[in-house]
């Protein structure tokens, strides 16, 4: 049912420490609101990976894969939504860049998780990227096919979620103590704002390949 399982699982480690979106906006979350808000955005996104891979298991990725339109609509609302996140970052005129040693107060963290869950979900090239990478491994012909790509694609999320948790951890480290400088809070702010605008610059101009 499922071969080269070893391969598989290095294959993964390798693809998932090596940065992509999901790693960038982690990152630029926990460099600007704590660890907390890092980890809460790695659950968000390990739960949106979770749609893409029950979608997977369903066939549902199939539609984008084969459909310009369907691909295209699900780029174009996630490239929009990162823009927006970036865009409210940047001209956000809250009080919080004033505090000193204290952290700016952050959004919930029900608003954090929906955040990751929706940057995730709405990368189109995630559901592709299933849809691809996993039947490799796997006898689609056999009769537990769907059993073997949930395995293996929880698998694949797990790990890159710890690999999320650990760069939540240092970057919001690191974030701690540049936020003890007042000026540095006003510059972080345009930073994760400007790097939230590249990734969906970036979403935008994917393409299937």
């Amino acid at each position: 049912m499922i071969h080269n399982f070893w391969l598989f699982a290095l294959a993964s480690f390798l693809l998932n420490i090596t940065p992509g979106n999901d790693m960038l906006y982690v990152a630029s979350r926990s460099a600007g609101q704590g660890v907390k808000a890092g980890i809460v955005s790695s659950l968000g996104i390990m739960a949106g990976c979770l749609v893409h891979l029950a979608a997977a298991a369903a066939g549902l990725s199939a539609i984008l894969a084969s459909s310009a339109m369907a691909f295209s609509i699900v780029k174009y609302a996630g490239a929009g939504y990162l823009v927006y996140l970036g865009l409210k970052a940047i001209l956000s005129r809250k009080a919080s860049g004033l505090v000193t040693a204290e952290k700016p107060a952050p959004a919930s963290g029900r608003r954090i998780f929906l955040q990751g869950v929706l940057t995730n979900v709405l990368n189109p090239k995630v559901a592709l990227f299933f849809l691809a990478f996993l039947p490799q491994f796997i006898d689609v012909r056999q009769k537990h096919a769907t059993e073997a790509i949930l395995l293996l694609g929880a698998w694949f999320d797990v790990g890159g979620t710890v690999v999320n948790l650990l760069v939540a951890v240092l970057f919001g480290r690191i974030g701690d103590l540049m936020r003890r400088n007042p000026r540095w809070l006003k510059v972080q702010e345009k930073i994760t704002g400007l790097v939230l605008i590249a990734l969906g610059i970036k979403v935008a101009f994917t393409s299937k390949k």
